[in-house]
C-alpha cells in the first residue's frame, strides 16, 4: 500500500524503495526541510524586540499532530512508532521538535570504549511513555526516576512498540553524566514475523529500514539502537538480518561516532526463536555483525564459564551483556533483592552486565514515598560490582543535586512552585549516594532530601553518628570527577548544618601530567568580594549573588579561592567537625549546592535572547485541565522559540504579563512566571487570559551557569495582540 509522505517515495511492507534513491531523497527532504525551518527562524529573529505578533482568536481545533502533542491541553509529548508504515513514512519536518535532546554526550572517565567491565541499564516499566512522555515535565505525587548514573555506562528505553524512541527528558539526564542512550527495534511474534518478511526480504528493504532508524536516531540526539527480533525467520530472512545489522551499524557510526548497535539473544542462524542464554556458534553471526550481544536471562555460571574460552568472545568480551531481570522471572541467578548474586558470577567472568526493569523498586512497592530508600538500597547492594565514571567536563562544574523531581521547584531556599512535580531535564550532575559504617558504631549516609533545597527539588542530606572516639573529621566524599583546573578558581558552598558542628570542604587532585601526585586542599569558607578577585564593578551585582557569607532563609553560602595550575579535580568531599567535647553525637547537613568557578570566566555575558518567536498559537474557552477555573476562561497555548547558546545555561525561565486591555483603566500586570525550560523552546499550555482584545508580553530569562545576571534589556521578548 503506498503511502504520501515527504520527497521520500514510501511504500508499505509489500514494497520498499531502492536504497539508493532512497538515500537521495532523503538528503534532498533534510536539506529542505532544515533550509525550510531556517528562512522562518530568521526572519522571525530579525523583527524588530518591541514589535507585535497580531492574532484573530479562533476556536478550531488544533493542528497539531495528536502523537506529538496531548489531544487536551497541546502539551508536548514523546512516543514511539508501533508499525512498519510509520517507520517509513517518518519524516523531520513531521516530527516532534520538542524531543530533541538539548544536551549532547558529556565527556567521562574512563570512556566506554577503555571500560572492560560495562553496565546497561534496560528501562523496561509499565509499557513506557508514563510520566516522562511529558517532555516539560508534569505534575506527579510519586514519580519513578533514574539517578545512579556514575554507576552505569548506557541506557535503554524499552517498550514493546516496533519503534521506541527515547523521551527526551531521558536522553538529557543520560548525556549530562556521559552515559550512552539506545532506543530499542522490535518485532515479535506472527505479526513481527511478517514485517521482518517484508523488510528482510532484500537489500534495498533492510537498508530503508535502517536508514529510517539511522535519521531518527540522529534527529533526536540519542546514540542507537537495542535490536530485538523475537519471531522465527524464514531461510531469506535471516540471511540478510546480520547484512541489516551491519549495514545499521555502519551508518549509525557514520552519523553518530559514539553509537552502539546491541543484538538480544533470541534468533538463531537458522531463523528459528531459541533464546540460547549465551553466545555460541548459532547466535555468532548477529555478533559479528554489530556493536554488541545482549544474552537473555535464564544462564547458569556453565554458559559464563563456556563463554570465556569461546573463541569468538576473545577480544570482545566487554561485548557480550549479560542480561539480569531484577523481577527474577523463570530460572535465573539473582533477582529482586539478591541481583547482586548475578552481578557476583558475572563479574567473576568478566563480562560486561545487561540489567533488565531496575524499576522493580518502584514497581513492586506499594508504598511509593519510599522509593528514593528502595532505590538507593538496591543499588547499594551492586555497588561493589560496578565502577564509578567521572565526570570529565571544563569548569565551572555545578550542582545542585537535584534528582528531576520533586515536591516543590526551589529557587535560592525559597518555593518557586509549590507543588509536586517531575522533569528529569531539570537532574543535575548527581553525587555518591551510600550509607557507610565508621568505627566504633559511628556511620554517614548521604540521600536526596526533598523536604528542603536550594535550587530544583532536592537537597543532598548528609546525615550520622559521630562516635565520641573520632579525633578527626568526617569525610563524605559526595562526587569523584576528573575536571581539569589551571587557573585561580572559586569554590561555593551552599549548606544547612545542625547545631554542634562545622563545614567545609576538601577538594584532591592529582596532577595533570603524571596523575600520580595527590593534593588535598581543605578549602576555608570565608566572604569572597570584588576586589579579592580581582574584578570591575561590572562583577559586584554577580559576586554579591554567589558570594558572601550569609545566611539566607537558613542557608549559609560561603566561597573561597584556590589557586590550582596543572591539576585535575578529582574528589570533593565535605567535611564534618564536631565541636565541644568528645561524645557521641548525630548531625545533620544538607547541602544545597557546590560550584567550582574559573575566576578567569567571571564575566558577565555578553550575548542578548536574540529574538522570540510565537508559533502554533491554539486558543481554548473552558475550564481546561485544571478543575478550579470557570468554564468561560480565555485560555492561550503557543509555542516559543528564541536563540542562545544552551551551554552556557542551566535553564531558562519564561514568564508573562499582561500589557494592557480590555479596560484601559487597568494598569499594567506585573511579570509572573510559567515554568522553567531546559531548550530554546517552550510550549506555553493553557495560559489563562485576559478577553479581548488585549496584549500581552512574553519573556525568557536565561539563568546562566556561572550564576551572571542577565539584565531584564536582554531577555527574549514579544507582544502578543488579540482580537475576537
Amino acid at each position: 500500500m503506498a503511502l504520501t509522505g515527504d520527497k521520500n517515495v514510501i511504500l508499505g511492507e509489500d514494497g520498499l524503495p531502492a536504497a539508493n534513491n532512497l538515500k537521495r531523497s532523503k538528503n534532498v527532504a533534510e536539506n529542505e526541510e532544515e533550509d525550510s525551518k531556517k528562512k522562518r527562524t530568521e526572519s522571525c529573529f530579525d523583527q524588530p524586540v518591541d514589535s507585535s505578533v497580531y492574532e484573530v482568536i479562533k476556536y478550531s481545533p488544533s493542528a497539531l499532530p495528536a502523537k506529538h502533542y496531548d489531544a487536551d491541553t497541546t502539551e508536548p509529548i514523546s512516543c514511539g512508532l508501533s508499525s512498519m508504515n510509520e517507520l517509513l513514512s517518518w519524516n523531520r519536518s513531521e516530527a516532534n521538535p520538542f524531543n530533541v535532546a538539548a544536551v549532547p554526550l558529556a565527556p567521562r572517565k574512563p570512556r566506554l570504549v577503555n571500560c572492560l567491565r560495562r553496565t546497561l541499564v534496560s528501562h523496561d516499566m509499565m509499557g513506557g511513555y508514563l510520566d516522562d512522555r511529558f517532555v516539560q515535565g508534569t505534575s506527579s505525587e510519586a514519580p519513578y526516576a533514574f539517578y545512579h548514573w556514575q554507576y552505569i555506562d548506557i541506557f535503554n528505553y524499552f517498550t514493546h512498540q516496533m519503534v521506541t524512541v527515547p523521551p527526551a527528558v531521558w536522553t538529557n539526564a543520560a548525556h549530562k553524566h556521559g552515559v550512552i542512550v539506545l532506543g530499542t527495534f522490535i518485532t515479535e511474534w506472527t505479526d513481527g514475523a511478517a514485517v521482518c518478511e517484508a523488510f528482510l526480504k532484500d537489500e534495498e528493504s533492510y537498508r530503508a529500514v535502517a536508514d529510517k532508524l539511522v535519521q531518527i536516531s540522529h534527529y533526536y540526539g540519542f546514540d542507537g539502537w537495542l535490536i530485538n527480533i523475537e519471531n522465527n525467520l524464514s531461510e531469506g530472512a535471516v540471511k540478510n538480518a546480520p547484512l541489516f545489522l551491519q549495514y545499521l551499524t555502519e551508518q549509525m557510526h557514520e552519523r553518530v561516532p559514539s553509537s552502539l548497535i546491541l543484538w538480544y539473544d533470541s534468533v538463531i542462524e537458522d531463523g528459528k526463536l531459541k533464546w540460547q542464554n549465551e553466545l555460541n556458534q548459532s547466535n555468532r553471526i548477529f555478533f559479528d555483525a554489530c556493536d554488541g550481544f545482549f544474552t537473555n536471562y535464564n544462564w547458569t555460571e556453565e554458559n559464563l564459564e563456556w563463554m570465556k574460552n569461546y573463541s569468538v568472545v576473545q577480544g570482545r568480551q566487554a561485548d557480550v551483556y549479560i542480561g539480569v531481570d531484577v523481577f527474577g522471572r523463570g530460572k535465573v541467578v539473582g533477582g529482586m533483592l539478591e541481583t547482586n548474586k548475578a552481578l557476583d558470577v558475572i563479574r567473576k567472568h568478566n563480562f560486561s552486565a545487561a540489567i533488565f526493569a531496575p524499576g522493580w523498586v518502584y514497581e513492586s512497592q506499594s508504598d511509593k514515598s519510599e522509593f528514593r530508600s528502595n532505590q538507593d538500597k538496591f543499588w547499594a547492594l551492586l555497588s561493589d560490582y560496578l565502577y564509578i565514571h567521572r565526570p570529565a567536563s571544563q569548569l565551572p562544574f555545578i550542582s545542585s543535586f537535584c534528582q528531576g523531581f520533586g515536591k516543590a521547584v526551589y529557587r535560592k531556599g525559597q518555593h518557586e512552585t509549590a507543588k509536586s512535580w517531575f522533569n528529569l531535564a531539570a537532574q543535575e550532575i548527581q553525587p555518591l549516594y551510600y550509607h557507610m559504617a565508621l568505627e566504633d558504631r559511628g556511620w554517614v549516609r548521604s540521600s536526596g532530601c526533598p523536604e528542603d533545597a536550594w535550587d530544583g527539588g532536592c537537597s543532598l542530606l548528609l546525615d550520622g553518628l559521630i562516635p565520641a572516639t573520632l579525633n578527626t573529621p568526617i569525610c563524605a566524599k559526595i562526587f569523584s570527577l576528573h575536571v581539569p583546573l589551571d587557573s585561580r578558581i572559586m569554590v561555593t558552598l551552599v549548606y544547612k548544618a545542625s547545631a554542634g558542628i562545622t563545614v567545609s570542604l576538601q577538594l584532591r587532585t592529582t596532577d595533570s601530567s603524571y596523575c600520580s601526585h595527590t593534593d588535598v586542599h581543605e578549602v576555608t569558607l570565608t566572604s569572597v568580594t570584588p576586589e579579592t578577585v580581582g574584578s570591575g564593578p561590572q562583577l559586584e551585582s554577580q559576586m554579591s549573588e554567589l558570594c558572601g557569607n550569609r545566611d539566607l532563609h537558613g542557608w549559609t553560602v560561603q566561597c573561597s579561592q584556590l589557586e590550582l595550575h596543572g591539576c585535575v579535580l578529582r574528589e570533593v568531599c565535605v567535611l564534618i567537625h564536631r565541636e565541644g567535647e568528645p561524645q557521641d553525637m548525630t548531625f545533620s547537613c544538607r547541602v544545597g549546592e557546590i560550584m567550582v568557578l574559573d575566576v578567569g570566566t567571571l564575566q558577565p555575558p555578553t550575548d542578548p535572547v536574540r529574538g522570540l518567536c510565537i508559533d502554533d498559537v491554539v486558543w481554548l474557552r473552558g475550564a481546561g485541565s485544571s478543575p478550579e477555573s470557570s468554564s468561560s476562561c480565555l485560555r492561550l497555548n503557543a509555542t516559543l522559540r528564541w536563540d542562545y547558546p544552551v551551554e552556557s545555561v542551566r535553564h531558562f525561565r519564561v514568564y508573562w504579563r499582561r500589557l494592557r486591555g480590555p479596560d484601559p483603566r487597568i494598569p499594567p500586570g506585573q511579570l509572573e512566571l510559567l515554568a522553567r525550560a531546559y531548550s530554546n523552546q517552550f510550549r506555553v499550555t493553557e495560559l489563562l487570559v485576559p478577553e479581548p482584545p488585549s496584549v500581552l508580553e512574553l519573556l525568557v530569562e536565561p539563568v546562566t551557569r556561572g550564576g551572571s545576571l542577565i539584565p531584564e534589556s536582554w531577555w527574549g521578548r514579544r507582544q502578543l495582540s488579540y482580537t475576537e
